[in-house]
This record gives structure tokens, sequence and C-alpha cells, in this order.
């Protein structure tokens, strides 16, 4: 036989075990929390002696149980007692309070020995009855605390502890009715005895919600909502299940010789019933919304919803456009199942960017003067279309576009909004369950609004940002392109300037032969490296002193003109492309020349540094100062002469150097003059050696008539 009692309690026990664990490492030190968690912990071994006492069948109440009987009540009385202390300390009744603790602890003590007189001799024999007159009185105290806690508590903060009222209003007034029951009959009434158990089983989760509630008491308790909902799911299927089993039981009792068949076909019907509602969004959806109206404080569960909705604004379904990935990110918060998404042009209107599982309007522009923009940048409201169909009045007067007619499944418009500036709006589809927004709704509807608002803006920024990029690597390559036809311009003058005089000299005419061809092999490489053609590379081996000296050779026309020196025998070699070497010299001869006047110098130093070949390029000419040259010379685009240079020839030096494993320094002051120094990667000279570089025959940039 089945034993009730036993089971009452230790059902009891479970759940105050539950609850004991769940407050105790939520427990953050304070005295309102302490005293929760030790009437829990009193409530558990209560429950566990009850549970222990049915299932032996003792006869008589033992020692234990009393004092845990006892100390049960004494521990919920002091917790409300210093829940009201704070309550009526502005009526002056708080020090009334706090020896009214003492006192408390004192009756009870009293009580238990009362309760255990038989086991002992006092010194006077107690009143009949005094012992069940003590728990009535407890009761009694209980229920008063509760009453006077409800009426010291504000309207807007009794939703925070009402289940503690009545959870523990519950119990004492069980216990009121178990007690004043045995004062009247001389016994406890064995059937209301083991149903106390399950009075005890269902106040638990009540102080549960309630300490959930109340953070104040240094507790930190949390429900999941995907836990009530899976646990209401496991719930309503036994139910369902238990009621299926028992009309297939009377079905089979009643079906005659169809009964076993039709019992089979019912109960397989069932089944596949369940497995329909189980899998159902639709249902689930539903499920959701009547929990959160009428389980929880708040709707939402911010932290599970932030993290759901920043990751799907990051991640996202592969392939998936942004600005799509961004409509479902605020859709999915509603359940809604599509939306548009509308932002704003440079020119003010509001076009249509992307959709998501609904049907684009032919209308694909919003003008900024529109009603829908307007009430949208003044009112900053999220507009619910059903309210504004049955409650025109209250959007004033706002006066939806056309094309929303086009789309009968449209719910929602979310205000975008950047700041104050509205960037944009969402306008949302109806979702799987019907629903009426509260301002909870609104208030995170609206917030994430404005994160996907950051979000476009940041996606246009962007996508500027890589167009600008665009643009500039254009505009590089033609200041690049610019640049290098200066340059070959400069040779082809240099040429047409001397011809009058020269014409009849014959090394003048082979000197410009000898530029005009290399002005047309440059332009081609130039061509080349345009179409992304390959160029054949004249990277060689040669002497930095060989390259020096045509450098040198190249712009010895221009005062001052530069002077080569050198150790002799000590001519490093280094391995580049020639031609590129041979401009980095000349370029950097030539800005040395332009900073220095006429009567100044400049000179170009070779020689070796351990690994590296050195080439120094010196001159006493202006300088620069520190800033300039940290902040601006080896950047492109930035120059010293003003509408005369490009800012390209020492970036392009310095790019050079990086590439070919070597570096470009520079030391100046104002006034003091200016070192460039080219080091490159030192290899071993050669056995043997070009003729070209041996002879130094390749000149191409010298004109012999104009260095005369």
């Amino acid at each position: 036989m089945i034993n009730l009692g036993a089971l009452s309690y230790g059902a009891a026990a479970v759940g105050w075990a539950l609850l004991f664990l769940l407050l105790l490492t939520s427990w953050r030190g304070r005295l309102q929390g302490g005293l929760l968690v030790a009437a829990v912990l009193i409530n558990l071994l209560w429950a566990l002696r009850a549970s222990y006492y049915a299932a032996a069948q003792a006869v008589g109440l033992d020692w234990l149980y009393q004092l845990l009987e006892v100390a049960r009540n004494v521990a919920w009385l002091l917790f409300l007692m210093h829940l009201l202390e704070p309550l009526v300390r502005e009526m002056g009744a708080g020090r009334w309070l706090r020896w009214a603790g003492p006192a408390l602890i004192g009756c009870g003590v009293l009580l238990l020995g009362i309760s255990l007189s038989e086991l002992w001799s006092p010194p006077f024999e107690p009143p009949a009855d005094a012992a069940i007159l003590g728990h009535i009185g407890l009761a009694i105290a209980g229920l008063a605390l509760i009453e006077q806690l409800f009426r010291n508590t504000h309207p807007q903060r009794r939703w925070a502890t009402k289940f503690l009222y009545l959870g523990l209003g519950l119990m004492f007034a069980y216990d009121f009715f178990l007690y004043a029951d045995a004062l009247l009959f001389k016994r406890l009434d064995a059937a209301m005895w083991e149903a106390r158990g399950l009075i005890g089983a269902m106040v638990v989760p009540l102080i549960g919600v309630a300490a959930a509630r109340n953070p104040e008491w240094s507790l930190d308790v949390f429900v999941s909502r995907k836990v009530v909902l899976h646990s209401a799911a496991i719930l309503g299927a036994g139910v369902y299940l238990l009621a299926m089993a028992g009309m297939g039981y009377y079905i089979r009792a009643y079906g005659g010789s169809w009964g076993t068949a039709l019992q089979l076909a019912f109960l397989a019907g069932a089944g596949v019933l369940l497995a329909v509602l189980l899998f159902s969004g639709q249902l689930r959806a539903k499920v959701l919304v009547l929990l959160n109206k009428h389980f929880f404080n708040l709707k939402y569960d911010y932290r599970e919803e932030w993290l759901k909705f920043t990751q799907t604004l990051s991640t996202g379904e592969p392939n998936e456009p942004l600005r799509q990935r961004a409509i479902r990110a605020a859709a999915e918060i509603v359940k809604s199942a599509g939306g548009l998404l509308w932002t704003r042009r440079e020119s003010g209107a509001f076009v249509l960017e992307a959709t998501w599982n609904l049907r684009e309007p032919e209308a694909r522009r919003e003008p900024a003067d529109g009603s829908l923009v307007r009430f949208l940048e003044q009112r900053q409201w999220v507009i619910e279309l059903d309210e504004y169909v049955q409650e025109p009045e209250v959007y004033a007067d706002l006066r939806l576009p056309d094309w929303f007619l086009e789309l009968p499944r449209a719910w929602l418009v979310v205000p975008l909004l950047h700041g104050e500036e509205l960037r944009g709006f969402l306008v949302l589809a109806e979702g799987r369950a019907r629903q009426r927004l509260n301002w909870e709704d609104r208030d995170l509807l609206k917030t994430a609004g404005r994160q996907v608002a950051g979000y476009v803006a940041l996606l246009e920024a962007s996508e500027a940002l890589w167009q600008s990029r665009q643009f500039e690597a254009f505009h590089r390559l033609s200041a690049y392109v610019v640049h290098d036809l200066k340059n070959i311009a400069a040779q082809l003058a240099l040429v047409g300037a001397n011809a009058a005089r020269h014409k009849a000299n014959p090394a003048f005419v082979e000197d410009a032969f000898r530029t005009v061809a290399n002005a047309t092999e440059r332009m081609n490489r130039l061509l080349a490296q345009l179409r992304k053609e390959p160029v054949s590379g004249r990277v060689r081996s040669l002497a930095l002193a060989v390259a020096a000296r045509q450098a040198v050779a190249a712009r010895a026309a221009r005062r001052p003109a530069p002077v080569l020196r050198g150790e002799p025998g000590d001519e490093p070699w280094v391995r580049v492309d020639q031609e590129r070497l041979n401009a980095v010299l000349e370029h950097l001869i030539q800005n040395a020349q332009e900073a220095t006047g006429p009567d100044g110098a400049v000179e170009v130093v070779v020689r070796a540094e351990d690994r590296m070949a050195v080439a120094a390029i010196r001159d006493d000419g202006c300088g620069m100062d520190e800033k300039f040259i940290r902040e601006k010379l080896f950047r492109p685009f930035t120059t010293t002469k003003g509408n005369a240079g490009m800012g390209i020839g020492v970036y392009e030096s310095h790019e050079f150097a990086r590439g070919a494993g070597g570096e470009l320094t520079v030391v100046s002051a104002p006034g003091q003059g200016t070192v460039f120094t080219l080091r490159l990667p030192r290899i071993a000279a050669p056995v043997a050696t070009d003729r070209e570089l041996q002879t130094g025959e390749a000149e191409p940039w010298r004109n012999p008539i104009e260095s005369s």
C-alpha cells in the first residue's frame, strides 16, 4: 500500500532541496538572503524528518520533529519581520520590531519546552492543549505579519513580493486550520497531516519566484524561459498522454468486440497528434506569448535576446546579404516572418535597399517630406499597423503611403535612429502568432533599431571607403604616370633646348638618339604596367659606384654639379633593377640640387658598410625640420616644392629600398643641409662583369654637349 504521507513530505523535501541549492549558490552574503536561506534549509530538514516519520509509521511525534516544527515557523517569522522593519521605520515602529525578534525566539523555546514536556520533568505542569495553542499563535502571527507587509508595500512593488505573501500565507493558513482542528478534536487529523507535505511542495515555486523578483535580498535567482517552455511542454505532454490513456481505457472497456482495435487506433492517432503539436512552430510561439504574459515579470530574457541579435548581425547565414541579415536580426526578436529595409540617400529620400521574405512594393522611394518620414523623425515611435487601423487617433495626423496597401502581411514600422537622425526604417511582416505590442516590445524594438541603424551606417561607410580606395588607387596610379611622364618630358625638353646650338655636332646627335630611345623604352614599360602586362625585369648584378656615376653624369648639367666620391677599391656590388636604381639616385640628387643654391655643394659618397652597400647623397641646402621628416617626408603626395612637385619621388625611393631588402634614411636640420642614405644588400663581386658596366658606356641620360 502506498504511504501517502511519505510521498507527500518526500515531494516537499525534493522541492525545498532544489530551492535551497539555488538560493545558496546565488547568495551574496546579505542578512535578508541569509535568513531566507536558513528558513528554506530548516523547511528541508523538517520535510525530511516528517517523510521519515511517515514512512516508519511511528506512534507519536519525536523531539527532533517537534524542534524542526517550531524552528520552521520561527525562521519564517524572523524573515518577515526583517522585511517589515524598513517599511514601518518611518512610523516609529521599527524599534519595536528589533525587540520582537528576541521575544519571538524566546516564545519558540518556551513552546518547544511545552511540546517536549512529556520527555522531561518540568517544575510545573503546562496547561492542557498549550502546545496546540502555541502553534496556532505562531500561525496567526505569520498571517498578521503578511497582512502588515502587504498593507505597507507600495502598490507598484507588490508584484515583486505577492508570491511570497501567497506562499507563506497558504502555509500559515493551513497550519492554523490543522491545529485548530486538533484543538477542537483533541488530536491531529492523520489525513490533514499527510496533505500538509503537498501544501509545502506548492509553496516552494512561489517563494522561488519571489526570490527571483527581489535582487535586494542579495539573491540573483534566474529561471530560463527555455527551461520553463520545455518543462511546460513535458507537463502538457504528460497530461495529454494521461487523458488519452484514460479515453483509450474507456474505449476498450465499453467498445465491445471492437474495443481493442479502436483503442489501438485511437492511441496511434493521439501519438501522431502529439508529435504534430510538439513540432508546431505556431503553437510554440503562442505558448511563449502565454508564458511571457503570465509567468514572468519581464517578457524578454534580454541577455539571451541580445546575444542572439548580435550573433545574427555578425555571422548570419552563408552568402546572406548584409542588409538582409540586419532585417532578419530585428525580425527574429518579435518572431516576424519577413521585412523590408529602407535607408536614406544623400538627396534625403528613403529608398528600398533590401527585402527578406516579403514581396517588394512597386514604389521603391519614400520622399523625405512624406507623412511617414515626418512622423518617424518627430515621434520616433514603433508603428503597429493593427493599432493604426483600429485607433488612428493614437497616431495623430499620420498618413501611411499607398504602397502599404500592397503589403497585406505588413505589421510593424520600426525607425532606425542613428543618434537623433533617422537613417531608415524597417517594415516587418506579421509573425506566426498574432500579438499586441506592449511597452517592453516597443522599447526593445527601438533599441534594436538603433543598433541596426549603426550597423547599416557602418556598412555604408565601409562601402564608401572601398569606393574611395578604388579612386585613390586610380589617382595614385595617375600620379605615378604623370611623375614618370614629367621626367621623360624633362629629358626630351633638354634635347630640344640644345638642338638649335648643337644640331651639327655628331656627338650631340648621337646622345639625342640615345635619349629618345631611352624615353621610348621607359614609356613602353609604363604602358605595359598600365595594361598589367608582365614586364621583363632588369634585375642584375652591378657595382653601386657605376650606377652612382651614371646618375651624377645625368645631373651634371645643373648647378651645383654633383660630385662623386668613394674609396679606391671599395666598390660594393648589389643586385637590383638597374633602371630603377638609376632613377632613385638621380631623383635624390635632383632634390639635393633644388634644395641648394648655385654656390652650394652636392656630393654622392659610395662605400661598403658591413653587409650593406651604401650611397649617401649630401647637400648643404635649406634642410628639413624633424616634424616634416617624421610626419610627411615618406608619404606620397607630400612635397615642399609647391605646385612644382608631385610628392612621389621620395616615396618611390623609399619603397624601392624596402622592396630590395634595404632602407632609405635621412638626417636633416633647417639651414644645415640634408643627407639621404640609401642602403642595399651587398653581394660578392662577380668574376666577370658586363662590358657595359665595366666601360660605363650605358649613360643614356648624359648630355655631353650641355655638360661641356
